[in-house]
């Protein structure tokens, strides 16, 4: 007997209906990601990356480098550190005071020659554990005055139990004293032989009593000329981001702890990367 027009239609439309089910049911599930869906809000921001040094910069003729807005990738800075040295294996902070041998010697180059005011036995290679901005434990060097090499230890101890983050720790050499200036350096460092920014006179780093942390997020700025070049965004303060020193925070107390004073409390000029034992 046959079917009408519309129920052979419906009859139709119900075999279809049962195939598509059939063939859905013997099609694989597709896999979920194994990692979590991330909200906008949660998600770690772009940085672009920047490579230090690439871009000398014209000169002033102050013999410093032209001072320059700050460009987008450098504005709310965290570039990761590149090991020079083993990291610690086991995360943790580690430190050790030496002599300076004829290797090391060799390796400051002219950050250290016979004129300086302090002799090379008066001095003492760091090799001391710090944070990173990329949250890793890492391994650096400075060279301080030996009569303050345990108290520099004791500071730098206290900002890698706090994570407060480096970006870079490593020797000055002839290298660094040669180069033109490019505006984006952040080397955290002690000794270097030279003296006071516009003066005559030895700066405490010349003695091994002073050092510079982390110097492009906490600048120096005097009238119109501000070090690093490309740091002025770092003038505003009232923006805290990682790696800035603060009045009150725990790098500024750690340093108060061992006498030593930072640079952000200076009247003349505005040095936050600053701190000595020699108060200038």
């Amino acid at each position: 007997m046959g079917l009408r027009p519309t129920a052979a239609l419906t009859h139709a439309l119900a075999v279809l209906l049962l195939a598509l089910v059939a063939g859905c049911a013997g099609a694989p599930t597709p896999e979920r990601s194994a990692v979590p869906a991330v909200s906008p809000s949660t998600a770690a921001p772009s940085r672009p990356g920047w490579t230090v040094g690439a871009s000398p910069l014209p000169l002033r003729p102050d013999g410093y480098g032209e001072v320059r807005r700050t460009p987008a990738e450098l504005r709310d800075r965290r570039l990761p550190t590149r090991d020079l040295l083993r990291p610690p294996v086991d995360g943790r902070f580690h430190a050790t005071v030496a002599r300076i041998d004829e290797r090391t010697r060799r390796r400051m180059g002219e950050s250290w020659s016979p004129r300086c005011p302090v002799g090379i036995s008066d001095l003492r290679l760091l090799t001391m554990g710090f944070v990173g901005f990329d949250g890793r434990a890492h391994t650096g060097r400075m060279v301080v005055n030996a009569s303050v090499a345990g108290d520099v230890v004791s500071v730098f101890r206290t900002l890698f139990q706090a994570r407060f983050p480096i970006e870079e720790m490593r020797l000055v050499t002839t290298a660094d004293l040669r180069a033109a200036p490019t505006g984006d350096g952040n080397n955290t460092a002690a000794f270097v032989c030279r003296t006071t920014r516009a003066q005559t006179t030895w700066s405490a780093h010349a003695y091994g009593l002073a050092i510079d942390l982390d110097p492009f997020q906490n600048p120096y700025h005097r009238g119109d000329l501000v070090l690093r070049e490309l740091a002025s965004a770092y003038l505003d303060r009232s923006w805290h981001r990682p790696g800035m020193v603060l009045a009150g925070d725990v790098v500024t107390r750690a340093f108060a702890r061992v006498g030593w004073a930072w640079g952000g409390d200076f009247r003349s000029v505005r040095d936050d990367m600053h701190f000595s034992e020699t108060g200038r």
